[in-house]
Parts: C-alpha cells; structure tokens; sequence
C-alpha cells in the first residue's frame, strides 16, 4: 500500500506539469494552436511520410488510468474495453510541450503520432477522422487533455499535420478506439474444439 503512493505522486506531479499547458486558458495565436506554442521554425520534410501508429497491446500505465480532478471537474478513464465514439472538437499542440513528459512520462515528440484525451485508457490507440475532408488517422494516446469543454482530443503536430488541422488548429472529428489485429489468433471456423473427456475412462491395469 505504501509502495504504491511514490507512483502516484509522480502521476499527479506529470498531471500537473501536462494540466499547466494542454489546460491553458490562455488565447490562441493563428493557426489555433496554444499561446506561446505553435509549429517549429523548421519541421521536417518528410511529414507526409511518417507512418500511422499501429495498435499493439500494451499494459496500461496504472496510476494514469485513475480518477482524478481537474479544475473541479472529474474524469474517470475507462478501462473496461466498452465502444467508445465521440464526436466533437480536435486541437493541436507543438514546440511548447516538445521535449516534456506526459502523462505516463514518456517525452512528448511533436513528430510522433501521439495524441492526448481525458478519459481513453493509456496508453492505447484510437482512429481520428476528420468531418471537414474524411481524412482519418491512427494516433497513439499516451498523455492527458485537453481539459476544455469544447474539445475531446489534443493531438501533436503531425498528426493535426495529417488531418489537416495545422491551419485552423482545430476541426470536427470523429474518435474511436483502435485495436490491434489478432495476430496469429485462429479463425472463429478454423479454431481446434476440446477434446472431450470419456466418460468411462479406461480403468488401470491389475498388477
């Protein structure tokens, strides 16, 4: 019980850290991206390039995926495996947060598809398709956020890059859980049955 309390001090310290940027209530500079935040002066060519994430199971980040409390307000993350789609607003952020920990401590990369959400297990996978041009992506969440009312998701630069949210810095999406492809799992028709027991088995030999 004791042991357990250093983790999630460390839960709630990344929180915070994450809470004090993707929940700014500071204004939005063109593009829609968080203040003082934005795209880097030189990003990557090869944008177009970087591949989707590919779901994969993973075991979820234990004091991450607990109740708590932001700005009065509690989200209980689900872990239930239960469907899950929700419509509603995606943003971005950028620069401002690349380099710093998320909310299981792994370092955000702005270059990564990565997303932040407020009640989605993590880390997991989900399928973001953009209601303004049908574009959809694969996105790894691994952090916290956005804790606004009028949004369901944060995502990082290349992943709004290829949604194409950059310019407005936010778009209508759709957001559904993603998960892995059974792999090496029979098919339902070519699945071995248990073997039966006999009901009379064969008794021992007399010796």
């Amino acid at each position: 019980m004791t042991s357990s309390r250093p983790l999630h001090f460390l839960f709630v310290l990344l929180l915070a850290i994450a809470v004090a940027g993707c929940s700014s209530t500071g204004g939005r500079k063109k593009g829609g991206y968080y203040k003082d935040d934005g795209p880097d002066a030189n990003p990557p060519s090869n944008l177009d390039q970087i591949p989707d994430a590919v779901p994969k199971l993973e075991p979820y980040a234990s004091g991450a995926n607990r109740p708590y409390v932001v700005f009065g307000q509690r989200y209980v993350p689900d872990t239930s495996g239960q469907a899950y789609k929700k419509r509603g607003i995606a943003s971005w952020y950028g620069k401002k947060f690349h380099g710093n920990s998320t909310s299981i401590g792994e370092t955000y990369d702005m270059y990564a598809m990565t997303a932040a959400h407020t009640t989605l297990p993590i880390p997991s996978y989900a399928r973001v398709t953009s209601m303004v041009n049908g574009k959809t992506i694969i996105v790894r969440v691994n952090d916290r956020g956005p804790f606004h009312s009028d949004r369901i998701m944060d995502l990082s630069y290349v992943a709004a890059y290829k949604l194409g949210i950059i310019g407005p810095g936010s778009g209508q999406v759709v957001v559904k859980p993603s998960r892995p492809k059974r792999s090496g799992a029979w098919p339902r028709k070519a699945r071995p049955r248990p073997l039966r027991q006999n009901r009379n088995p064969p008794r021992a030999p007399r010796r």
